[in-house]
């Protein structure tokens, strides 16, 4: 009589089985890496001179470590900027030809709440659409930034809604690396606070997505100040 009945062990950890995907079995759309070249902090748009009012915001105590440095952007994108920014965008890519987008221009600078906001979209999106002009050689008028990145978009047959979600990311990390020369936050923790704007940049691009130029608003009013506080901050870093 046996004494017990034989075990079939098998020696491969459950954790190590792996199933390894052919790495070219998978395409990669290449219109995805021209976003994120173009919304890379290498594209050279100026980006990293300006802080968006976040230094004037620092200044008056606002801001000062990781979590209001997340609550200050979270109701950028739900409530301010990067929300009119999200729709601009796609108002830009949908525009039917030249003349609507520089109309939608016209009226996207008659939304900007202070001097040095206006000029930090104007900068960047003029530098912005020389450079794409000439590298993708397509007609790209100076127009600001989220509407020069619509327009572009739409020019070249890109994904609005990725170019939406990456431009707001952008923004996020942009403010993320003012913060750090502004204030106590090191690499890490700026890290985080990106990492953690992940939801709402995804919301904000979703509802950006349905939006029409009626719904863009901001009641991020301290924002708003201080952006225009800016204007006579001495001494400062950036351009707004």
């Amino acid at each position: 009589m046996a004494m017990a009945a034989p075990i079939h062990m098998s020696t491969a950890h459950p954790r190590m089985t792996i199933h390894m995907q052919d790495p070219m079995s998978t395409a990669i759309d290449p219109r995805l890496l021209t976003l994120t070249q173009w919304l890379s902090p290498a594209y050279p748009v100026g980006s990293f001179a300006f802080s968006h009012g976040l230094e004037s915001a620092i200044a008056n105590g606002w801001v000062h470590d990781e979590v209001s440095l997340q609550g200050w952007l979270n109701d950028l994108l739900h409530h301010g900027s990067g929300k009119a920014d999200a729709i601009w965008i796609r108002l830009g890519y949908e525009a039917p030809d030249a003349a609507a987008v520089l109309a939608l221009n016209a009226e996207a600078k008659a939304f900007a709440p202070a001097a040095e906001r206006l000029r930090e979209a104007t900068r960047q999106g003029a530098a912005f659409a020389q450079i794409t002009a000439d590298v993708w050689q397509i007609t790209l008028p100076p127009l600001l930034m989220p509407v020069a990145l619509g327009r572009a978009a739409h020019l070249l047959g890109l994904d609005v809604t990725a170019a939406t979600t990456l431009y707001l990311q952008a923004f996020v990390s942009n403010l993320a690396s003012a913060a750090q020369r502004l204030m106590p936050l090191g690499q890490t923790g700026a890290q985080r606070v990106i990492a953690q704007m992940v939801p709402a940049c995804l919301a904000c691009a979703r509802a950006a997505a349905t939006a029409q130029l009626n719904d863009i608003a901001s009641s991020a009013f301290l924002s708003d100040v201080a952006a225009m506080q800016h204007e006579t901050l001495q001494p400062r870093l950036f351009q707004s």
